[in-house]
């Protein structure tokens, strides 16, 4: 007679189903112990690189503001940088001004290395001066917008290495008494908040003759023209200092802007005749509202002039 086992291979098969579907069964309930209803399961985030990101520039000044006191172009040759303008002479291979607005909270702000890298203006369409033409010449390669002007941003202060940013002058004049007179600006810029500048050669006569292969003129003298844009009654003040050594004070250099006017034909602030403003502005001027500098003129004359 054979022997029989008391279970079946069915019944094995059924309990081993059963035991399997316990365990399931406990395993779902442990995880809705511990898992609120509605949580997805928890993953960790995957790791990500900081991204360094470049420092903001300041905002621009308003640009009607910066172009509203624009002075009428001789040559029809304007030329609109980020930071400020200027209206080319090609016949003197410089500008004839350079305009922008000058801010306390941008002189205030950390300064920017110089690049010291000069190269001609892209947007000149007839081509600017060259550094060549520098070289050799014995004149500075001076800036109209002066770089320290321009120190808040990288851009900014490249933009005045732009040759229609230069003009000839005489290294005792440009480390001397116009070194006094771009930093008074900056502190009266300070004092004031803000200011509207216009700075320019002057060229009638053809200066002080040529440098270079490309003829640019040496300036017989430079001019300054400042408008206070935070003073109700918009106070301004100009100067025209000879492109040489001085040891004279340079409030003696003070003149009305009607006189610039006269040497460079420019017209510097058309659109105050419409607020009535333009004539008393341009024939007068007080000179005690500008306060002078007496350490920085006894800096110029005992120092700056002989370096």
């Amino acid at each position: 007679m054979a022997n029989y086992s008391s279970k079946s291979p069915k019944g094995n098969t059924a309990v081993r189903v059963g035991l399997f579907a316990a365990i399931v069964t406990g395993l779902i309930a442990v995880y809705n112990f511990f898992t609120k209803p509605g949580d997805a399961p928890i993953s960790p985030e995957p790791k990500t690189e900081e991204v360094v990101r470049p420092k903001p520039e300041l905002p621009d000044v308003e640009v009607d503001e910066a172009t509203d006191y624009l002075p009428t172009s001789t040559t029809r040759a304007i030329v609109q940088h980020k930071y400020y303008t200027l209206s080319y002479d090609e016949r003197h291979e410089q500008a004839e001004w350079v305009a922008y607005v000058l801010t306390r909270e941008r002189l205030q702000m950390e300064w920017q290395d110089r690049p010291d890298l000069f190269e001609a203006d892209p947007k000149v369409r007839s081509g600017s001066a060259t550094l060549s033409d520098y070289r050799g010449s014995g004149y500075d390669r001076g800036h109209l917008v002066p770089a320290a002007d321009m120190a808040f941003s990288t851009t900014a202060i490249t933009e005045t290495f732009y040759l229609s940013n230069i003009s000839p002058q005489a290294r005792d004049f440009n480390k001397g008494i116009w070194k006094e007179l771009e930093e008074l600006t900056r502190d009266w810029a300070i004092k004031f908040k803000k200011l509207y500048v216009v700075t320019g050669p002057i060229l009638k006569d053809g200066g002080k003759g040529t440098i270079g292969n490309n003829e640019v003129t040496v300036p017989s003298a430079f001019y300054k023209v400042l408008l206070d844009l935070s003073s109700p009654d918009q106070k301004a003040i100009a100067f025209i200092v000879p492109n040489e050594v001085s040891y004279d004070p340079l409030f003696k250099y003070a003149v009305s802007i009607d006189e610039v006017e006269k040497q460079t034909g420019i017209n510097f602030f058309p659109s105050l005749i419409t607020r009535d403003l333009e004539p008393e502005l341009e024939s007068k001027f007080n000179r005690d509202f500008w306060p002078f500098s007496k350490k920085k003129f006894d800096l110029r004359v005992n120092k700056w002039n002989k370096e």
